[in-house]
């Protein structure tokens, strides 16, 4: 009998990963189409400074994602190196303006419909923002270790989704819970797919996902106590 592969032919995989891009890519234009990119043709309310700069950083990071992905598939990974350190600076930008953005909207009492009140809810972009500085520092760390890196890439990508997938056009109310599942879907096909190629899953995964796992429960216990409170108060000054 054939030995299982262990070893993924790599071609697949970096189809796999470039898919996975491709999926966080359609998940942020169908979610804030209405918001964002189509706004003025759609009549959305206008969106302030903070936000818009905002989104024009986010949509820059999934970029490039896409983008790396891309250039390691195409077999151009002395350009996807060099991308790297534009990489880190934009990755810096995400966690410096997503930040600020949402403290700046629970300071004005802005929270999703359905979501908790301004300053529980914050414990999500919050949270999320630590994760993805968590995960992406680790990416950064771990550069010379290409299969690490893209799995926690991913990882940190996947903690920031959570804006866009409660914006997406669902049948149900996009309570966290809701869009914490819709993430974790993510995280199911990155796992999956190490199952199905190398017969076990890669520790980026295995701590990478369970850190994300294991925060959205913690989250949700924290949003109304007094501590994230007097927290969260204290952000917003």
């Amino acid at each position: 009998m054939p030995k299982p592969r262990t070893v993924p032919n790599r071609m697949t995989d970096r189809k796999f990963y470039s898919g996975m891009a491709i999926a966080f890519a359609v998940t942020v234009l169908v979610g804030f189409t209405p918001t964002f990119y189509l706004k003025p043709f759609l009549g959305a309310p206008p969106l302030s400074l903070l936000v818009t700069v905002h989104c024009f950083v986010f949509t820059a990071w999934i970029a490039l994602v896409v983008t790396q992905a891309t250039l390691v598939a195409k077999g151009r990974v002395d350009l996807h190196r060099r991308l790297g350190v534009f990489g880190a600076v934009l990755a810096l930008a995400v966690i410096v303006v997503g930040l600020m953005t949402a403290i700046s909207a629970a300071a004005r009492g802005v929270a999703p419909p359905g979501a908790p009140p301004s300053l529980s809810f914050l414990v999500i972009p919050f949270t999320a923002i630590v994760l993805f500085t968590i995960l992406v520092g680790a990416a950064l760390y771990l550069r010379g270790n290409s299969e690490a890196h893209k799995r926690l890439m991913i990882l940190a990508t996947i903690a920031i989704l959570g804006a866009a997938i409660a914006r997406l056009p669902l049948p149900v109310a996009p309570i966290p819970p809701v869009f914490f599942a819709i993430a974790d879907l993510f995280i199911l096909a990155g796992v999956a797919y190490d199952l199905i190629t190398r017969g076990r899953v890669h520790p980026a995964y295995i701590w990478g996902g369970l850190l994300i796992l294991a925060s959205q429960p913690l989250q949700l216990f924290m949003a109304g106590t007094d501590a994230w409170l007097s927290f969260a108060r204290w952000l917003t000054g």
